[in-house]
């Protein structure tokens, strides 16, 4: 197990905080409620496919509603998740299974249909085959690409489609996504596929069976994998971070592009929706966040802060709010219409702040907060409002109008029918190289530069794409720790918490300022058997 700090305080090189500190105030880390495997023997995590953390919310009257599910190797626990209120009992997991020939990848649970006395919940493998588990009844209802003939490469990232009971979208390292209805079979041989709709850089096909069977869709996107993928918050949309760099958003059930956006050098290995559906947030191989808008397909703003690969991204949403007004803000509409709100509600209140507080940790093993604030998210009211800020942290040339574009909410909703597809996918690098690290190539020439990040992203570097750096503001993190001593791959905000998860199988929980309560000791006991798969 990792040794920590006493405090938050330390110097050394190799010492880890258990402790930071923010406007709002100090979150702690709670070693108390840290989740594990139950025997805590010491987990080898190389080559292992990265730890991952979803829960589950059962509306349990009791108080104890949250459930969490995390893979290990070849290990899948699901336990009762006690937060900040209780210490983790690990001795008594509701459910835990070791598989066989294959290593679970990634994992989501139903939202929709979770109750106390069933949760769905759907596992993907480094062979191809995705599971759906019922892991309170500890039931194993249906094996998807059982004989690995739809897709034989690993499953990379696999949801819910938010409202749906029976639709789940499937990523795998072929570079192919792939919607399934859970109450279908796969059928016995290949599918065969037709094309329903091509686009720039993307092409969906439908299976040609005349039966129900999976999958239904069968998208291919760009020149990579899609490392990640996450809907809006209402539903409609589709953000696809891939290894060739770009973020492309579409339109998920007309599978119409969006609009796109290109790394500043490397793949893009994370991707979120702020609450509100207006921006997105994504990070990858150039060690930085990006912030885009989704209303203008822009950058915006750029964050450096992190010494490696950025591998989780996560807007806080009890953070990020417009503070200090007499009304709540709706954000709806384009920009221009929510900088003219903004404008109206300063002359209520001086003190507006509207501010967005995302989150990234990485293979640095550092955990970084981040602020967007008003002066970023409208800088043609920046140059009036905000003259004390240096033109170092904000350039004259940031200050570009906002073009008109619909909200997320101005959509209407498509047929369920005609929905999404795929992208092609190499295999990540393995190790971070330190000098294709932006940390190191920002003080090099920009000759050199362009030798190092190739022609392709030459050529999109000081488009709207990919903005050079002097072209967009650079966010500096409000927080950048170092919290373990193997890389992270977990970044999740809860009500009361934040919960991280490092590469050697440990999930901590950090109590927000004012959320943290008084733990007994922790409850350790024999490990319990497991259910072999």
């Amino acid at each position: 197990m990792c040794k920590m700090a006493a405090d938050g305080g330390g110097k050394e090189a190799n010492e880890i905080k258990t402790q930071f500190s923010t406007r709002e105030g100090v979150y702690k880390l709670l070693p108390s409620s840290e989740y594990s495997r139950p025997n805590r023997v010491p987990f080898n995590s190389q080559g292992s496919n990265p730890v991952k953390v979803s829960f589950a919310n059962v509306n349990d009257q009791s108080g104890n509603g949250d459930r969490v599910c995390f893979n290990v190797g070849r290990e899948l626990y699901f336990y009762i998740y006690k937060g900040v209120r209780k210490a983790a009992d690990l001795s008594k997991p509701i459910d835990k299974r070791i598989y066989k020939g294959t290593l679970p990848t990634c994992h989501d649970c139903n939202a929709l249909t979770a109750t106390a006395e069933s949760v769905s919940l759907l596992v993907g493998f480094s062979a191809g085959q995705v599971q759906l588990i019922d892991p309170i009844k500890k039931e194993t209802s249906k094996l998807f690409n059982e004989d690995r003939l739809i897709d034989k490469s690993a499953v990379t990232c696999l949801k819910w489609v938010p409202g749906s009971e029976s639709l789940f979208l499937v990523a795998h390292a072929s570079g192919c996504l792939y919607l399934y209805n859970a109450e279908h079979s796969c059928g016995t041989t290949a599918p065969h596929y037709q094309l329903l709709r091509q686009g720039q850089s993307y092409a969906v096909h439908t299976g040609k069976s005349k039966s129900a069977r999976n999958p239904l869709l069968r998208w291919t996107v760009g020149e990579g994998a899609v490392n990640e993928f996450a809907f809006s918050p209402d539903g409609k949309f589709l953000a696809c971070a891939g290894q060739d760099g770009f973020l492309r958003v579409f339109c998920f059930d007309s599978a119409e592009l969006h609009g796109t956006m290109k790394s500043y050098f490397g793949g893009l290995l994370c991707v979120c929706w702020s609450p509100d559906g207006r921006y997105l947030v994504t990070g990858g191989e150039d060690d930085l966040v990006t912030v885009w808008s989704f209303s203008d397909s822009r950058v915006i703003a750029r964050g450096r802060g992190h010494k490696s690969w950025v591998s989780v991204v996560a807007f806080d949403h009890c953070i990020t709010s417009v503070q200090d007004c007499e009304t709540p803000a709706e954000f709806s509409g384009s920009d221009e219409d929510f900088q003219e709100q903004f404008n109206g509600n300063r002359e209520r209140a001086n003190s507006v702040s509207v501010t967005y507080r995302f989150g990234s940790v990485g293979q640095d093993t550092q955990l970084c907060l981040w602020d967007l604030t008003e002066d970023i998210l409208f800088p043609l009211s920046r140059t009036r409002t905000l003259t004390n800020v240096s033109n170092s942290a904000l350039p004259r040339s940031n200050s570009l109008p906002h073009s008109s574009g619909n909200s997320p909410n101005m959509h209407k909703p498509a047929s369920i029918v005609d929905k999404f597809a795929t992208l092609a996918l190499h295999e990540t690098r393995k190790e971070h190289k330190r000098n294709h690290s932006l940390s190191y190539i920002a003080n090099k020439s920009s000759e050199k530069l362009n030798q190092i990040i190739g022609k392709e992203a030459t050529k999109a570097l000081g488009t709207t794409q990919c903005p050079r750096m002097e072209e967009t503001p650079l966010l500096e993190p409000l927080v950048c720790k170092k919290i373990s001593h193997e890389r992270l791959t977990v970044l999740i905000f809860l009500e009361d918490s934040l919960v991280t998860a490092c590469q050697e199988g440990f999930i901590c929980t950090w109590a927000r300022p004012g959320k943290l309560g008084v733990l007994p000791s922790q409850n350790q006991t024999n490990s319990p058997s497991g259910t072999v798969v």
